[in-house]
């Protein structure tokens, strides 16, 4: 009598399993959306669709974020998933982005434009393959050695869908250079970048971030071309003012900080007390 239950008792204990391969797949699978983004991008910029183009940059950044939400979720990061990430990064926000600025403004310049894409091309597969190495070795996760690729495709498409008419002369092309040299060389620069899921405002508990949140999400959709290229220039922007804030606080020269820590009453008083409490802590098994 218990021969015909043994299909459905197999079809039962078969579902974690199918369930566990699900799992590994859905990151994946985002992947290739984010990889499919990069293509479509690539496409309506050779039609000259610049607005589409931008666009799909920027859903391939949202992609790209829920596919590594998702892993570490999850717990489904695989070595395949790694290297098939890197692939669709490349072409999402290293080739895509490219072929975008040239199509959109650089053409003019001829050489000097395809030249400039290039450039901009072989430092996001440079940031990409420096990534993968050091993610192993990076003790302090709250800051990226470079800028992200993201981060710097979302210069040239947030540039690009604020003004998606293109750039149709020399005089106007050149100074559009700095938009695709300018995130090409940081990319490869050992300049920190803060990441964002580190960001610690000391408000988890607090309403008040929500509430902040929703006025930004206002703000995008409100005004989203002036929004996004705001904010896209403003993290840029960040890593070198915190660089020029931290080299401004720890100025070797300035003798008024030696001398209010070395002649500080504060510490003249409480360093014997400290060595007696580190004596004590020292006798102590």
């Amino acid at each position: 009598m218990m021969l015909p239950n043994l299909p459905l008792r197999r079809r039962r204990e078969d579902r974690p399993q199918r369930f566990k391969r699900g799992v590994f797949l859905l990151p994946s699978l985002f992947t290739v959306a984010n990889l499919f983004c990069g293509y479509s991008s690539i496409v309506n910029s050779v039609r000259a669709d610049y607005d589409t183009a931008a666009l799909f940059i920027g859903v391939a950044m949202v992609l790209d974020t829920l596919d590594g939400f998702f892993a570490r979720l999850t717990n489904s990061s695989t070595a395949f998933g790694v290297e098939l990430d890197s692939l669709a990064d490349v072409v999402s926000f290293g080739l895509a982005p490219a072929v975008l600025a040239y199509t959109w403004g650089l053409e003019p310049l001829k050489r000097i434009g395809w030249a400039a894409g290039f450039i901009y091309l072989t430092a996001a597969a440079m940031r990409l393959a420096r990534f993968n190495i050091q993610t192993a070795t990076v003790t302090d996760k709250r800051y990226f050695v470079g800028m992200p690729t993201p981060a710097a495709a979302a210069v040239i498409a947030s540039t690009v869908y604020l003004y998606p008419y293109g750039l149709h002369d020399a005089e106007t092309a050149f100074p559009a250079l700095a938009i695709v040299i300018v995130p090409a060389l940081v990319m490869v620069s050992t300049v920190r970048f803060r990441s964002v899921k580190a960001i610690d405002v000391g408000w988890r508990r607090s309403y008040l971030v929500l509430f902040l949140a929703a006025c930004v999400l206002a703000l995008i959709a409100a005004h989203p071309r002036i929004a996004l290229v705001v904010l896209a220039y403003t993290y840029l922007a960040s890593a070198f003012i915190g660089l020029a804030y931290s080299r401004l606080r720890r100025r070797p020269g300035d003798p008024s900080a030696a001398e209010s820590s070395v002649n500080s009453p504060q510490s003249a008083v409480d360093s014997p007390q400290s060595t007696v409490d580190s004596r004590s802590r020292q006798s102590q098994p």
